[in-house]
């Protein structure tokens, strides 16, 4: 079992900037990969980015140049920096960890992040 926690959130104006982060715990591997996905109402869960252990990253195009996530392999921990904050950015950002070598897809408990003047 995976245990996923994250923290950071809450509210902004647009254009400012919030930062999230995520702490793993449990069965990992070094070839999980990790990353954030995001939900906002009435419309389905999407990818914000992932990253792996190697520093592939992987970004929705809506968020590239404005997000960026980063990986401290030895505290098993993500985070996302999120600049340039837009109305559209608003939603609950989830945790994600996916195990690449055995079945296996977890997520945190989401945080919230509102973008309004």
């Amino acid at each position: 079992q995976v245990q996923l926690v994250e923290s950071g959130g809450g509210l902004v104006q647009p254009g400012g900037w919030l930062k999230l982060s995520c702490a793993a715990s449990g069965r990992i591997f070094s070839s999980d990969v990790m990353g954030w996905f995001r939900q906002a109402p009435g419309k389905q869960r999407e990818l914000v980015a992932t990253i792996t252990n190697g520093g592939d990253t992987n970004y929705a195009d809506s968020v590239k140049g404005r997000f960026s996530i980063s990986k401290d392999i030895g505290e098993n921990t993500i985070d996302l920096q999120m600049n340039n904050l837009k109305p559209e950015d608003t939603a609950v950002y989830y945790c994600n960890l996916r195990h690449t070598i055995m079945d296996g897809n977890y997520w945190g408990q989401g945080t919230q992040v509102t973008v309004s003047s």
